[in-house]
C-alpha cells in the first residue's frame, strides 16, 4: 500500500508537458462557423449549455463552441463585433490597460467567401463581404512573430482561450486546460504553424467539444463561437 501511494504521489508531482497544457480544435469547414450573441433575443449573456439547448430545437448540432471576446458588465462585445453581416457594436481603436488594450489587439472575422482572417486592428478593413467578426486582445502572433509585450518564463499565468489561422486557412481554436503565461500559448500557435494568432479570453474560458472530450459549458458569456451541423 506504501509503495502505492508513493507512486502516485511521484505521479501526480509530475507537470503536465507542454503540448498537454493546451488542447485545440481545427476546424475545415469555415462555412459552419457561427458567432452568437443573445442567441435568445432577450438576454444579453448565455452559457454554452443554453446555447446548445436553443440550437437543438432547431434540429442544428453544435459540435464545437468557446467563448468569442472580452464582454462589458452588461455581456455586450468590448470592441468590433459583425453578426450576419449587420455590426452590432463598432470598431475600438482606444488606448486603455487589460488585455484588450495590449496593443496590437486584433480581430478574427469570416467572410461571405467562407475565408478567415485573423488582423491586427489597425489593419480591418470593414465591409459588405464580413459575414462575422468580434475584436479581441492582445494578438498572439503577429506574421509569425510573437506579440512584443511577452516574456518567456513570465509568471503572468491563466486560463488563456484564443484562434489562429493555419497555412491551409483552417482554423485553429485552443484553450489551457492549466493556467500559462502568454508567450508559452502563443508559442503553441506559432509551433502549430499559424503566423496569426488572437487571445479571446482568460480565467473564465470554456471549450465545448464532445469530439475531444471537452464537455465545459456552464458560463455565462457574451459572444459565443460555435460550429454548427444543419440539418
Amino acid at each position: 500500500m506504501k509503495m502505492f501511494l508513493l507512486s502516485v504521489l511521484l505521479v501526480l508531482r509530475i507537470p503536465l508537458a507542454a503540448q498537454d497544457k493546451i488542447v485545440s480544435y481545427t476546424v475545415s469547414d469555415i462555412d459552419q462557423i457561427r458567432f452568437f450573441w443573445k442567441p435568445d433575443s432577450v438576454h444579453n449573456a448565455t452559457t454554452i449549455h443554453q446555447l446548445n439547448s436553443l440550437l437543438a430545437a432547431k434540429d442544428q448540432k453544435l459540435i464545437f463552441a468557446m467563448n468569442g471576446g472580452m464582454f462589458q458588465p452588461d455581456y455586450s462585445p468590448v470592441g468590433l463585433y459583425i453578426q450576419n453581416h449587420r455590426q452590432i457594436k463598432p470598431l475600438n481603436k482606444a488606448s486603455g490597460g487589460g488585455n484588450f488594450g495590449m496593443k496590437p489587439n486584433g480581430v478574427f472575422y469570416i467572410t461571405s467567401n467562407n475565408e478567415a482572417v485573423v488582423c491586427k486592428t489597425e489593419a480591418f478593413k470593414a465591409g459588405k463581404n464580413i459575414r462575422y467578426a468580434t475584436q479581441s486582445g492582445p494578438m498572439l502572433l503577429i506574421n509569425g512573430a510573437v506579440h512584443p509585450s511577452f516574456t518567456k518564463g513570465s509568471s503572468n499565468n491563466n486560463i488563456r482561450n484564443g484562434v489562429g489561422i493555419l497555412p491551409n486557412g483552417q482554423v485553429l481554436f485552443a484553450i489551457s486546460r492549466v493556467p500559462v503565461n502568454f508567450y508559452d500559448f502563443a508559442m503553441y500557435f506559432k509551433e502549430k504553424g499559424c503566423k496569426q494568432a488572437l487571445y479571446l479570453d482568460g480565467a473564465i474560458s470554456q471549450m465545448y467539444c464532445p469530439e475531444i472530450r471537452m464537455t465545459q459549458q456552464s458560463m455565462l458569456f457574451g459572444v459565443i463561437i460555435g460550429v454548427v451541423q444543419t440539418p
